[in-house]
């Protein structure tokens, strides 16, 4: 094996590892908008996708590491969780409307 097959593997099991987090960093802020309507946010969209995807790629790599392995469903479900929290504390869901 050449030194760039390695190198194009970990690129693209890199990618598959944090697709989970990009998606829901995409799709979060943008359904939240549509079905929440304009809320007072405390970051604007982009924003809460850098957010998303950030605590996405932390909570994967935690699980990676407690687990030894990615692809775990509790990994998922943290990743759920922690990313419908962070969504609702940045759309200050506490408040009515």
């Amino acid at each position: 094996m050449n030194p760039s097959d390695s190198s194009s593997l970990l690129l693209w099991h890199g990618l598959n590892f944090a697709a989970p987090a990009a998606a829901l960093a995409l799709l979060l802020p943008l359904l939240g908008r549509l079905l929440l309507g304009r809320r007072a946010a405390l970051l604007p969209w982009w924003g809460q996708m850098l957010a998303q995807w950030l605590l996405g790629l932390t909570v994967l790599a935690a699980c990676f590491w407690q687990f030894g392995h990615d692809g775990q469903m509790a990994s998922y479900a943290a990743l759920v969780v922690g990313a419908g929290t962070l969504q609702w504390v940045l759309l200050r869901g506490w408040r009515t409307a």
